[in-house]
């Protein structure tokens, strides 16, 4: 095991692929990041949306998993999922989350820490019908984070929703599955640099308004 842990920490990567000056980052967090994701888009960079929910549980301990980012608003960003799933749970009772993005590409990341809702059932409705059908299914017949004895139990319970709505019939969305928004009070945007030099530029409420500040590497 030692010489992995020496092998691990003897890897090395400088970032040299960009900067982020404090005199070009848009006054709006959200603007900018929609900007910086534009990019990401531009440039193929693998899952862009792909974003690590963090959430508290009842123990108040971290809870992290992958999301999609499937909006962003002027308010905030959202992603839909289980109400009855372990995360789900979680906002409940803990409305505090933070999101991270990733872009190994570009060298960027970006976090953001702020207060979830649910959205609107009718935003719901209406993204749970934009899906494909097999996904729908899937949202329908699966009890999220809940202990199943095995695999075929899944199986089954998709079959049988799919002989439910077969043909064109159309799938309602249970009322268990939907979207949240995640409204941001704190948002960071980073750009690694050379010799660990890297650029930080923090965005923080105050007096509801958005203040945009340079952190140290």
């Amino acid at each position: 095991m030692a010489i992995i842990r020496q092998e691990l920490a003897d890897l090395r990567e400088d970032y040299v692929k960009g900067s982020f000056d404090y005199e070009n980052a848009l006054a709006d967090p959200i603007q900018q990041f929609s900007a910086w994701l534009d990019e990401a888009l531009r440039a193929e960079v693998m899952e862009p949306t792909a974003m690590v929910l963090s959430t508290i549980d009842e123990r108040q301990m971290p809870q992290s998993r992958v999301v999609l980012l499937k909006d962003i608003k002027s308010t905030g960003f959202s992603f839909y999922t289980n109400y009855h799933s372990a995360k789900g749970q979680q906002v409940a009772q803990y409305p505090a989350v933070s999101l991270l993005f990733f872009w190994p590409e570009l060298q960027r990341q970006v976090r953001i820490v702020g207060h979830i809702e649910r959205l609107p059932e009718s935003e719901s409705d209406q993204y749970f019908q934009s899906r494909p059908r097999g996904s729908q299914i899937g949202a329908t017949a699966s009890p999220q984070s809940q202990v199943i004895p095995d695999r075929s139990f899944l199986e089954e319970r998709v079959a049988e929703i799919g002989a439910e709505y077969a043909g064109d019939l159309t799938i309602p969305r249970p009322a268990h599955w939907g979207g949240y928004l995640v409204r941001p009070v704190e948002m960071e945007f980073w750009q690694g640099r050379a010799s660990r030099l890297h650029d930080r530029i923090a965005y923080v409420t105050e007096n509801q308004a958005w203040k945009m500040q340079r952190l140290a590497p």
